[in-house]
């Protein structure tokens, strides 16, 4: 069988691993050179994903019998439709399903129009136009939100990123400036935690949730980034979200999709990540991914235990409800180790040192290449590291004795997974919630 997975980052690497447990063959079209993939591919091709008809020539050329998009940047473009229009199946959304992510309006409109359960008050405008008069409806509490790509950098929460409605209407405008729209909405308060679902249009397969830290430095300080490090605990939950919460949010994901599916006239093959949030009156939708997150990837098929191909082919049969997917009952942790400077102003073409890692965590390569120099930064995040265990802190401590063999231009969160940073979680969902949550 010969697959074609597209994107080169760790989330590919992994996906790429994970396939290649089967006897597959396994073809990639990117970016760069990701040096993982390099040593698990048959081949790589560098072609943009704006190039349709390269890549329908590429897939034609090696017989691929089914392809999974990695990114988000596919997605837009349209990739899936495609190779679906030369009879390639595709993991991944179509275009039009994919504006379940590319368009952050397009989704809150959906919400609105269905009545689907975990809404909130929003408003979308394509101009600066009554803006103004939003932010004040909205008070000190609200969200600012590109209604494109942005690499996960496009939202901006007040008290946090903007300090008053002037800093609030200067981003919309800049996002205006930018030819995009833009979204405002109400902020939420509680916990944020990620539910990623398989789903073949018909049924959705629920994965261990995660929690997912965005900004760049410790204790939750800095600007926002794609994604600095996750974690999930040994039995698929989180120390401060309830089952009841999970349950809620893939209800929420469920109805989604099938408004999705009468929306558009189609059927939504892929990754579902629900971006949640528990607060005092229930779960609330932050935002949907229309594809695996990266690193939420990297915890989620570390833990994997069914076949990922049987998991696939399964998918594109539309035969989910069939197989049963089982994940090991382990915590997991993922930090991403990224150049100085990252994100603003990231440090690039400088090498990196990995010496000899000790065996208790694995590591992906993500914006990294290889010469003959060595390991060569990018710009953005470069090694994504994970390890299991029996619990968050310990898995936690395992990536941490790795990350300290690795030398070069560098940093990393080291509080990502700590007792600390949980119990300062478990006290903010209390306060919120009128909980009375403990762990360590």
């Amino acid at each position: 069988m010969n697959i074609l997975v597209i994107g080169s980052g760790a989330r590919e690497h992994i996906l790429i691993q994970a396939l290649k447990k089967a006897d597959v063959k396994i073809f990639n079209i990117g970016t760069h050179i990701n040096p993982g993939i390099k040593k698990l591919a048959e081949e790589i091709a560098l072609i943009s994903c704006k190039d349709l008809k390269a890549i329908q020539a590429y897939a034609q050329k090696h017989a691929i019998n089914f392809t999974w998009i990695g990114p988000e940047a596919p997605l837009a473009e349209g990739v899936a439709d495609a190779l679906w229009q030369i009879d390639i199946p595709v993991i991944g959304p179509k275009k039009a399903l994919a504006q379940l992510e590319t368009s952050k309006g397009f989704t809150r409109q959906l919400q609105k129009k269905y009545q689907l359960p975990g809404a909130v008050n929003f408003k979308y405008f394509d101009n600066i136009e009554g803006a103004a008069a939003y932010l004040e409806n909205l008070g000190a509490e609200y969200v600012v939100k590109a209604d494109g790509l942005m690499g996960g950098k496009g939202v901006k929460l007040s008290g946090e990123h903007l300090t008053s409605h002037t800093a609030a209407l200067n981003y919309c405008q800049e996002i205006l400036n930018a030819g995009q729209g833009f979204v405002l909405e109400e902020k939420l308060v509680g916990s944020e935690f990620s539910l990623l679902c398989f789903c073949d249009g018909k049924t959705l397969v629920p994965m261990p949730i995660l929690h997912d830290h965005k900004r760049a430095f410790n204790n939750d300080q800095g600007p926002n980034t794609g994604g600095m490090g996750v974690y999930t605990d040994a039995n698929g939950l989180l120390p401060f979200v309830s089952q009841e919460d999970v349950a809620a949010a893939l209800m929420i994901s469920e109805a989604t999709i099938k408004a999705l599916a009468i929306e558009v006239n189609d059927t939504y093959i892929g990754i579902v990540y629900g971006s949640f949030m528990a607060t005092r009156q229930g779960v609330k939708v932050i935002e949907f991914n229309a594809r695996f997150g990266d690193p939420e990837v990297i915890n989620l098929l570390s833990l994997l235990e069914t076949d990922l191909l049987k998991i696939s082919l399964a998918m594109l049969k539309q035969q989910l409800a069939s197989i049963n997917i089982q994940f090991k009952k382990q915590a997991s942790v993922c930090k991403y180790i990224v150049p100085e400077g990252y994100p603003d102003h990231p440090l690039k073409d400088e090498y990196i040192d990995l010496g000899t890692l000790p065996s208790e965590a694995s590591y992906f390569y993500a914006s990294i290449t290889e010469d003959v120099h060595g390991l060569k930064l990018l710009g953005s995040r470069a090694l994504a590291v994970v390890a299991l265990a029996a619990n968050i802190p310990e898995a936690s401590a395992h990536v941490e004795n790795v990350l300290t063999h690795i030398k070069g231009p560098v940093f990393h969160r080291s509080d990502i997974g700590t007792k600390a940073l949980i119990n300062e979680r478990i006290k903010h969902m209390n306060t919120v919630t009128q909980r009375n949550l403990a762990y360590l």
